[in-house]
């Protein structure tokens, strides 16, 4: 793990563990951790009945995330025993939150996570709207169903931006990407700190801490 990763998740996790470790279902200093974590709603992937579930809060338009998405799903993946929520928090620019929809809209065609990655595929920190429209066309999702599906949910799913947004300002969150994994909190990670953090998370949850 690299040592401002290890700076940042031991500076933090003094606080988050006790929020989200050992506190099934319930509230703990304000924080829902059962909305957080069981969100019906939320784009969830990985092992259902994984014994370690990372919370990927993200934004479309912020270059870290782009960066640590190939290596948070080749470790989930790999691992086979992880449980991974997407977050959408779109809190950069306008077109953040265009982004965060049309991946949400995908949901109703089983394709968000199609359409997750050409978001994250695309290079730059200031993406606008006609961008991300195009890489989205291209993914190979139904993009006049997608339209069609935001036009009629819309409501559901800005409530669900609503309700990460909440979430986020109840943990302190100040900015994407965070990840909650399992009981640790961490910003941006690569492939080998998702790794340590997953067993540290194990070690943890196992030892009861």
């Amino acid at each position: 793990m690299r040592r401002r990763d290890f700076i940042r998740i031991a500076a933090l996790t003094a606080l988050v563990p006790a929020a989200l470790a050992g506190t099934r279902g319930a509230r703990a200093e304000g924080v829902d951790v059962n909305a957080i974590l069981r969100d019906p709603a939320a784009p969830t992937f990985g092992n259902a009945d994984g014994d370690v579930t990372i919370v990927a809060f993200l934004d479309y338009n912020c270059p870290f995330c782009k960066k640590s998405a190939p290596d948070l799903a080749r470790v989930v993946k790999e691992d086979g025993h992880i449980r991974l929520v997407y977050k959408d928090w779109p809190v950069l620019t306008e077109a953040s939150v265009y982004g965060a929809q049309l991946a949400l809209a995908a949901t109703y065609q089983g394709r968000y996570e199609t359409v997750h990655n050409a978001l994250m595929a695309i290079p730059g920190r200031r993406i606008e709207e006609p961008t991300m429209l195009k890489a989205v066309a291209g993914s190979g999702v139904d993009l006049d169903r997608l339209l069609a599906d935001l036009k009629a949910h819309i409501a559901d799913i800005g409530a669900l931006l609503k309700r990460n947004a909440a979430q986020a300002e109840s943990l302190g969150l100040s900015g994407t990407p965070t990840y909650l994994v399992g009981p640790l909190l961490a910003s941006t990670l690569d492939y080998s700190s998702f790794k340590r953090a997953v067993a540290e998370a194990r070690r943890r949850q196992t030892a009861g801490e």
